[in-house]
């Protein structure tokens, strides 16, 4: 038997049923921790606007408007908007950290190397662009979003999502251009 869709389960919530909110972190906390791990490239903190994010959902519950949006869509736009406050913030007081690279699998050791300096050329690429465009291109091609569904997450048009995202592939392009050979990517 199948679970309930996120409506039903934030409407029982907000009738008292505690339960319901289980099956509604388990469905959407993967995916909203990692946008904000990659907005924000630090684990730590992308836990904190992650478990931030599903406490304003739980808050909102009792007024949510069934068919309004998508449950999935509102907590983009509320991570989205959270990791930015937090990236306007780190401007503020310090500069960006160089992101924690994720426990690798079980390759070898100089796939290991290859792959964390890949990881962490884009995302030290993606750091560089501006916030709106390395939203869309994370929600576009490492979430696999549907651009309509980005473009509510975001609040703009399906073809700002797109020139957005075309902008951001570009930027981030000539930012990698001068590595393709020291990241072990050759022509062939």
């Amino acid at each position: 038997m199948s679970e309930p869709d996120d409506e039903t389960l934030l409407a029982a919530y907000a009738a008292g049923d505690m339960a319901a909110a289980a099956p509604l972190a388990r469905r959407h906390l993967p995916r909203v921790l990692a946008v904000a791990q990659r907005m924000l490239g630090d684990a730590a903190e992308a836990e904190d606007v992650s478990q931030e994010a599903l406490m304003r959902l739980w808050r909102i519950a009792p007024d949510w408007e069934a068919g309004r949006a998508k449950v999935s869509t509102w907590l983009y736009r509320v991570t989205a908007n959270l990791c930015t406050d937090r990236l306007r913030a780190r401007r503020h007081t310090e500069p960006l950290n160089a992101a924690n690279d994720p426990a690798a699998p079980e390759p070898g050791v100089s796939e290991r190397m290859q792959d964390a300096q890949r990881r962490t050329a884009l995302e030290d690429a993606l750091a560089r662009l501006p916030e709106r465009q390395r939203l869309a291109v994370i929600l576009r091609h490492m979430e696999e979003l549907p651009n309509p569904e980005i473009a509510v997450a975001m609040g703009v048009s399906v073809e700002a999502v797109e020139s957005l995202t075309a902008r951001g592939k570009a930027t981030l392009g000539r930012i990698l251009a001068g590595r393709k050979e020291a990241l072990g990517y050759v022509d062939e």
